[in-house]
């Protein structure tokens, strides 16, 4: 496995990882508080930074010292996973638009609070889509896509 599907797999987990972090925050808001949420909460936390630590661990190491940080394929399929994820980030925006219009009406209003939430929301999608177009460009293996 290169580094760049290492890459792709670590941005895929802890993209994964993060939304549920933001769902579980969301669910937080919306039921009453107690200590159930402040330790689930607390150990979401340590599980990120332990997680974090160990990434930046496993993202250094190289299988052989032989091994190159990138060649033209690997080029070619971050700019093709970026180009993916571009069109992706029209999308997501128009949908950002459009759901919340037709959720509060054309008359309503939604606090300004919520629109960084809201393009927080399409930057985790929007790195969910670049790390799943890579991982589908290698063939999702370990194999350096061979098949």
């Amino acid at each position: 496995m290169n580094k760049t599907q290492k890459g792709a797999w670590f941005c895929l987990i802890a993209t994964a990882a993060i939304l549920t972090w933001y769902g579980v925050f969301i669910l937080a808001g919306t039921f009453p508080s107690g200590k159930t949420w402040s330790v689930l909460l607390k150990t979401l936390s340590f599980l990120a930074i332990f997680f974090m630590g160990m990434a930046a661990v496993w993202l250094r190491i190289k299988q052989s010292p032989a091994e190159v940080n990138s060649d033209e394929r690997d080029e070619l399929i971050k700019k093709r996973a970026v180009l993916v994820s571009f069109a992706s980030v029209w999308i997501l925006l128009i949908a950002a638009t459009i759901i919340p219009w037709f959720a509060v009406g054309q008359d309503g209003s939604i606090p300004v609070c919520l629109l960084p939430i809201i393009n927080f929301g399409v930057f985790l999608i929007v790195m969910l889509v670049h790390s799943i177009a890579v991982l589908v460009q290698y063939g999702w293996g370990g194999k350096d896509g061979e098949k």
